[in-house]
């Protein structure tokens, strides 16, 4: 089950202070990274992927009984079109943001197992 954030619209709005387009390349900040938008806990969620195949994904992985999609998702169906665009890569360590990190590809061995 998923709890939508859709209710938060137009509330707790900001500015962003640099709009990152996918693909973004952080290295003009002293790290070897690019940014990957992977939508689905919100509109605008995106993930770091270092040159390592480290991904800081925020909230679109958990990690706190296993590795699974978070259940706190305003876009199912974007969450999942952003496991698919994750496959593309080449992702060694996936960091959510709850719980420890794990292997992308012990995640996607247990989704395809299901």
């Amino acid at each position: 089950m998923y709890t939508s954030l859709r209710k938060l619209k137009g509330k707790n709005q900001f500015k962003e202070d640099i709009e990152l387009e996918d693909g973004f390349d952080l290295s003009p900040y002293d790290l070897n990274a690019k940014i990957i938008h992977i939508p689905g806990h919100s509109q605008g969620s995106v993930g770091v992927l270092t040159v390592d195949g480290d991904l800081f994904c925020g909230d679109l992985l958990e990690n706190t009984a296993k590795p699974a999609i978070n259940s706190i998702m305003d876009d199912e169906d974007a969450a999942h079109s952003s496991i698919e665009t994750l496959k593309k890569y080449n992702i060694n360590m996936v960091y959510p943001g709850h719980g420890n990190p794990f292997p992308l590809k012990d995640f996607l061995d247990q989704i395809n197992n299901n």
